[in-house]
């Protein structure tokens, strides 16, 4: 079952980047309102000892509107919008949990839950450049942390193609990078030692290239992320960094 989850945690985790690539590129087009559909796969490399690398297919579902953007369990309502400037209330969940059957490095530690958080989000756009941070807090208070982020894209035209390089970085509290990092006095043993992770500046820079192929929008991206050394230290780790890549097509019904 936990095999199940791990693969919906690539799954959510690449279908949020996308989500984000897709809303940059539908407002510089100018893209029609409605429901969406599309297919789309994610490759990407874990950070926890045990796991190499995922290959996810990925159904994408939706629906874009005037103010309610519906990305499958992600939401976002645009409820104030001034200008270059929307403000908007967010929901999505968080699937970033693991159990003992996942790998050797999780037996004898307690399972680490998914959680639904929900937060707000400001965006400024300025001609071909989008600046966008949010704020997503823990709402089934099972990490009961929080996690901020800030990045910073642009949207590049060559004929049909829009290129668009994207950097960015996030802060996690201590509360949400010890629960599915740290290890309790409990949990550990000869091969895992007790960690309590502290908050963490994590990193992230990418490029998504789209073009309007076979009747919908095409898309391709490519990311690398850097993670802060309180989870790069952390025992049930065995890198600092990782690529993920993501290719979907999708269309407006």
């Amino acid at each position: 079952m936990l095999k199940i989850t791990r693969h919906l945690t690539l799954a959510v985790t690449a279908f949020c980047s996308a989500s984000f690539l897709f809303s940059n590129s539908v407002h510089a087009q100018q893209a029609p309102q409605g429901f969406l559909y599309g297919l789309g796969v994610g490759i990407n490399q874990e950070i926890y000892q045990g796991y190499k690398r995922r290959v996810i297919p990925l159904p994408l579902l939706g629906y874009r509107g005037e103010k309610l953007s519906v990305y499958g369990p992600f939401v976002s309502y645009t409820f104030f919008e001034q200008g270059p400037v929307r403000f908007s209330a967010k929901l999505a969940p968080r699937f970033a949990g693991f159990d003992e059957r996942d790998s050797d490095i999780f037996i004898g530690m307690a399972e680490r839950k998914n959680s639904l958080e929900g937060g707000l989000g400001v965006q400024w756009r300025q001609h071909n450049w989008v600046v966008e941070a949010d704020t997503m807090l823990d709402l089934l208070g099972n990490a009961k942390g929080q996690e901020t982020k800030l990045s910073l894209a642009y949207n590049w035209r060559i004929g049909p193609v829009l290129l668009e390089p994207k950097v960015g970085i996030s802060y996690a509290n201590s509360n949400l990078v010890d629960y599915y990092y740290g290890v309790r006095p409990n949990e550990a043993n000869t091969f895992r030692s007790a960690y309590h992770a502290g908050s963490a500046f994590n990193y992230h820079a990418g490029v998504a290239v789209s073009n309007p192929l076979f009747g919908g929008l095409t898309r391709l991206g490519l990311e690398h992320h850097w993670y802060d050394s309180s989870i790069s230290q952390s025992p049930l780790t065995d890198r600092d960094g990782g690529w993920s890549v993501f290719f979907a097509w999708s269309s407006f019904f």
